[in-house]
């Protein structure tokens, strides 16, 4: 092998172990990438779920005080609604 062969086999090899470096680390940054990507989901989607945990039994109330939600309800409702006109005809017919 000659000079000129030498050096050029020289310049190829440190090329090529530059570029396995750049490509390494062009990796390692996508796998850190990915990880924070899922962590950063599963923080967001924990912390909705955890929220409408706490939040649940508000709504729940101010879904039963206003009478939506279920059928039973709306009837104990009206049979309170249908007392309170009885008790008001009642009254008045006194």
């Amino acid at each position: 092998m000659n000079p000129e062969e030498r050096s050029l086999l020289e310049r190829t090899y440190k090329i090529s172990k530059e570029n396995n470096e750049i490509l390494t680390s062009l990796l390692r940054r996508a796998r850190i990438g990915t990880v924070i990507k899922s962590l950063y989901w599963f923080v967001i989607i924990g912390l909705s779920i955890g929220a409408f945990y706490f939040i649940q039994p508000t709504i729940n109330f101010m879904m039963s005080s206003l009478g939506i939600g279920s059928e039973k309800s709306e009837v104990n409702s009206n049979i309170s609604l249908t007392k309170d006109y009885v008790d008001t005809i009642t009254d008045l017919l006194k």
